[in-house]
């Protein structure tokens, strides 16, 4: 059997296309295009046009790059910047008239999907209690479980409406960001966050998407993607803290000429790094590893869980 999972994020869309052998999924192609799909969404309330276009245009090359390898199941499914536009139907709309249909995750949904990517991965198989961080463009989903005979027992589970797109257009528009506005980052998603987790009960930390996966490529100066030496890397809290700190006060130009970040970071990467250094903090955690999978390659095995309980 095989099967095609895209994530069409608040900024970037992911395509994963894998074949089950044997009760286990072997990832036969994967594929990233950053489309910005949610950029001003918060202050507008609308998914932009520019936006939307590069987003069905990704859409259209990542549905037939999955029939290419014989994609029995397609599933597409949006995030948090399709759940607050008022304008969500039109892009649906025209998803669905164009051959590739999409749906609307819940926050709730993302969040579990999220931590089952790295719950079930081989190398957290000696992991007690996992804490999931997956920063988004519009929301950072946190998760923490405790490892039982039957499954996982969860602790903690929260979509919190904090990302880097977000930010980008609300409070930090510019390219260049000074110290004191820094600061005032730094105490903007301190409150978003509040004190609504218990600090030091976090277990092993784990940061899933491109805010974890550029950090360690422009550490390592990766020039081309290297997914083995990526998986399971290790961030320290201080290293995470000063990546905000240098990056934060370059142009997006400057950000971009930065050895190993991917291509249409650079206007996100800095925010990237302020919510995951303050997550960290939240959590009273020293570091955490890195995850290149997702809640794509959960959904392959288990789809959505909500469709899962309904049945």
């Amino acid at each position: 059997m095989r099967k095609a999972v895209i994530d069409v994020g608040s900024n970037s869309v992911l395509l994963v296309v894998a074949e089950q052998v044997d009760g286990h999924w072997n990832y036969l192609y994967e594929d990233t295009a950053v489309t910005a799909l949610g950029e001003g969404t918060k202050t507008t309330g609308l998914l932009g046009e520019a936006g939307m276009s590069a987003t069905l245009e990704a859409l259209a090359q990542f549905f037939g790059k999955a029939r290419e390898f014989g994609a029995e199941s397609i599933v597409a499914g949006a995030t948090m910047a399709a759940r607050i536009a008022t304008n969500t139907g039109d892009f649906l709309t025209r998803a669905e008239e164009q051959g590739t249909p999409c749906v609307v995750l819940s926050g709730e949904d993302e969040a579990q999907l999220g931590f089952l990517a790295v719950a079930n991965d081989p190398i957290f198989a000696d992991a007690q209690r996992l804490s999931i961080i997956d920063p988004g463009g519009h929301s950072t989903e946190l998760v923490t479980a405790d490892r039982t005979p039957d499954g996982w027992d969860v602790k903690f589970r929260k979509s919190y409406p904090v990302g880097t797109l977000g930010l980008r257009s609300t409070h930090f528009p510019q390219e260049r960001i000074s110290p004191m506005e820094m600061l005032r980052g730094v105490s903007y998603v301190d409150d978003l966050i509040g004190l609504a987790y218990r600090p030091n009960e976090g277990g092993i930390a784990v940061v899933l998407g491109a805010t974890g996966t550029n950090l360690v490529t422009i550490r390592e100066k990766m020039t081309e993607w290297q997914p083995d030496k990526v998986h399971g890397a290790w961030l320290d809290y201080e290293e995470v803290s000063k990546a905000f700190g240098w990056l934060a006060p370059m142009s997006d130009e400057e950000r971009a000429h930065v050895v190993g970040i991917e291509k249409g970071r650079e206007k996100t990467i800095h925010l990237g790094a302020l919510i995951l250094e303050r997550f960290l903090h939240a959590l009273r955690i020293l570091g955490c590893r890195v995850s290149v999978r997702g809640w794509r390659h959960a959904l392959l095995e288990y789809g959505v869980p909500s469709e899962t309980e309904e049945r």
